[in-house]
């Protein structure tokens, strides 16, 4: 089903649409490519927003494709075939965040085709758009499938899908159970850049491979998950486990399967959202996780 959501400021109208098979329900906006919800059998268990506007103003990418390069580039510096490009700093105006100020996650995407149970969104980012170079046409197709999964296809430029996860509907995510399948992850510096270090995570707190709560035990209340995990060396021809949360009662679990070779964890702790989300929740510290591939 497709309906009009809002009208952005120069007059473009977002739509919505909503997709359905088995358990599962997902609700699409073509701004952002945002996943808006997403029910499992009736519950939600992705954190957004009920209107448009707390989008625009206070949304930390919540359900939104980050692109054309998800994550940080420190100074916004790349050096490309020798030629240095300079790309918006968004973050704290020392580093680039996600594509930029004006990133695809906030770009009103062309709705493509639909049925009851996929979506497919076009973005053209033309030559220089945040500073990158050359022109970019994305594709993402969002399909349920009957196995109960959300299948997530992009074409291969750096980009992330930016869901939120709490699948307990509590207020934090703390005592849900994380599992990856990461022997080693990159340490970052305190703005959030990975040193260029590859670290085992034996004996650190980053151990996730036999699962464990997200709650941090003594000595770890300084931890702050928001660091990559080495999934392979290389990315892999076809898709492999990654990740799996289950929440507190062990009625609720979501897999992270990827062709990729890394998958970044964010358990939001400064997470300060002064506006209602789905439902009126309030998302404050810890309200839900990404999985960023």
């Amino acid at each position: 089903m497709i309906s009009e959501f809002s009208v952005l400021p120069d007059g473009s109208t977002v739509r919505e649409v909503t997709l359905k098979k088995g358990q599962l329900e997902a609700s699409i906006l073509t701004y952002g490519a945002i996943i808006r919800d997403l029910k499992v059998g009736g519950r939600s268990v992705v954190l957004g927003f009920d209107d448009l506007q707390s989008y625009v103003d206070h949304s930390p990418y919540f359900g939104a494709i980050a692109g054309r390069c998800a994550n940080r580039i420190a100074g916004g510096k790349m050096v490309i075939d020798e030629t240095a490009y300079q790309l918006d700093c968004n973050d704290g105006g020392r580093h680039h965040l996600h594509g930029g100020a004006g990133g695809f996650s906030k770009r009103n995407w062309q709705l493509e085709q639909s049925d009851k149970a996929s979506v497919l969104l076009k973005l053209v980012s033309e030559d220089g758009d945040m500073g990158y170079p050359g022109r970019v046409e994305t594709l993402v197709r969002y399909t349920l499938t009957g196995a109960g999964a959300l299948r997530v296809k992009i074409t291969p430029v750096y980009l992330t899908q930016h869901s939120y996860f709490n699948l307990g509907g509590g207020p934090d995510i703390l005592d849900h159970t994380l599992e990856i399948a990461a022997e080693s992850y990159l340490p970052a510096d305190d703005t959030l850049i990975p040193t260029g270090e590859i670290r085992r995570v034996e004996w650190t707190p980053y151990d996730f491979r036999d699962g464990r709560r997200l709650k941090r035990r003594s000595g770890e209340e300084s931890v702050v998950f928001d660091n990559t995990f080495c999934l392979a060396g290389e990315a892999r021809q076809g898709v492999e486990f990654a990740a799996a949360l289950e929440d507190p009662d062990g009625d609720r679990r979501m897999e992270v399967w990827t062709t990729e070779p890394g998958v970044h964890l964010f358990d939001a702790p400064w997470l300060d959202i002064p506006v209602p989300g789905l439902g009126g929740r309030t998302n404050g510290p810890y309200a839900g996780l990404s999985l960023e591939t």
